[in-house]
């Protein structure tokens, strides 16, 4: 049976406001773009290698050594593109060390950069259906992915931060060449690589003490690193080291909020529904050494502090297994540190009985 005109007529009556309110939005976006337009940002890309850069400026590839060289050519290449009144900003991966050295430059003379995860970049090129892959491919695939996605700039960090991270990456280096000795040492049966164990493991042992003085040291020397650390300690299961890796790892902390603090720990969860199906959520992505940090606070905050103690038992009462219910306690604790970085008027509080 077919409509009626006057049925016809009254259901378009009432998409009349759905259809102008979808004009007045295509036409504020219209207007966005065109005020970007007028003032763009210029991304570029600068695929990381240990030995090269590949750079992706204007469409245009070029490739210099990862030195100081290449470092300072790729400066130029930046400052030139932003004679034309355009600010420049640069996208690279992280590849585990190799972009320290260009981002220290590009930082010092005032570029804004974003350091982000390999695999995001790859998911953005496979959203393109780009299967090909080279290093001057990678580059504007970087450039590609800034111009869409905009991605929040990296803060620089101070001199003093930059040698905490440092030494706080090189100790824990160290405490996993010392684990992986200890779990080796365990196998051997013969007296000389017996010996040999024990003099590796002593060595081990005597470095990563010196790594925690010039911690310590470092911590000390820096007012706003110090305070932090002092602030940082006063909850339970905090001490110097955890707090050291949280200063070094997330130097963000304390000016985030709760939903950003725990997706840069890796403490968010994510649900996992499709239609009727609701699946379990679980954590995933984010910082391993700030998690591998607050696992270990968060095991002793939940056997002497009565707060996430009370937390964490309430949580094995209702069903949960202990793996989740240490989750939630160590995103518990993560935003509590938030918090008294965050509100220096912030007063911890005992139990109390509950409501």
């Amino acid at each position: 049976m077919r409509p009626s005109a006057s049925s016809v007529l009254i259901r378009c009556s009432k998409l009349e406001p759905l259809i102008e309110r979808a004009r007045m939005h295509w036409a504020g976006l219209a207007f966005a773009s065109m005020s970007q337009n007028n003032h763009p940002i210029l991304y570029a890309g600068v695929d990381v290698a240990k030995a090269t850069l590949d750079l992706s400026l204007n469409g245009v590839s070029h490739r210099v050594g990862n030195d100081p060289k290449g470092h300072a050519h790729i400066l130029k290449l930046l400052v030139q593109a932003e004679a034309s009144g355009r600010k420049t900003h640069v996208i690279l991966e992280a590849t585990g060390g190799y972009e320290a050295a260009l981002c220290a430059v590009l930082h010092a003379a005032g570029q804004t950069l974003s350091v982000l995860q390999p695999a995001r970049i790859r998911h953005f090129a496979r959203a393109q259906n780009q299967h090909a892959k080279t290093d001057a491919i990678d580059a504007a695939v970087l450039a590609a992915f800034g111009q869409a996605i905009q991605p929040t700039p990296a803060i620089p960090p101070s001199a003093a931060q930059s040698r905490l991270s440092a030494l706080v990456g090189r100790r824990a280096q160290l405490v996993e060449s010392r684990t992986c000795e200890s779990n080796r040492a365990a196998h051997y049966r013969e007296p000389v690589l017996c010996q040999q164990s024990r003099r590796l493991l002593k060595l081990l042992d005597t470095q990563i003490a010196e790594c925690d003085l010039a911690i310590a040291a470092q911590i000390q020397a820096d007012q706003d690193l110090a305070a932090r650390a002092a602030r940082l300690q006063q909850v339970s299961g905090i001490g110097p080291v955890v707090a050291a890796v949280l200063q070094a790892q997330l130097p963000e902390l304390g000016r985030l909020e709760d939903g950003e603090a725990a997706a840069l720990a890796g403490l968010a969860p994510y649900n996992s529904d499709s239609g009727p199906r609701q699946g379990h959520r679980s954590i995933r992505g984010g910082r391993a050494a700030v998690r591998c940090a607050l696992y270990m606070a968060a095991m002793n905050a939940v056997r002497f502090d009565p707060i996430l103690r009370q937390f964490y038992q309430r949580l094995l009462a209702a069903g949960k297994v202990p793996k989740v219910a240490l989750t939630a306690a160590m995103r518990k604790l993560l935003l509590l540190l938030n918090r008294l970085l965050k509100k220096p008027t912030f007063q911890l509080q005992t139990a109390g009985p509950r409501p």
